[in-house]
């Protein structure tokens, strides 16, 4: 995630404590992993984060429940404050 200059990291904070209750425990929603951007390593200018969180869902589909719940819309509007730029990139969990 790319915060706007502006209070943008405030607002995410916001957002993530109206989420750390009943919507995540709702939705089976476990941050795995919260760390703070740096300087990119290998990548182009302009191509660090300010943050980055790892977020597991029992499945896609409460993924989508979650985001069509009331209280989740009521919040939602944080992040979309908070943020210049960010990647929502769904995986699959690959056996090794």
């Amino acid at each position: 995630m790319r915060f706007r200059p502006d209070g943008g990291r405030e607002s995410y904070q916001r957002y993530a404590e109206a989420l750390g209750g009943s919507v995540n425990a709702r939705y089976g929603v476990a941050v795995e992993y919260l760390g703070d951007g740096g300087r990119a390593l290998v990548a182009e200018d302009g191509q660090a984060w300010d943050m980055v969180v790892l977020v597991r869902y029992p499945n896609r589909q409460a993924f989508a429940d979650m985001i069509r719940d009331p209280e989740y819309r009521a919040v939602s509007h944080l992040r979309s404050e908070a943020l210049v730029e960010s990647v929502l990139q769904a995986t699959t969990p690959i056996a090794v």
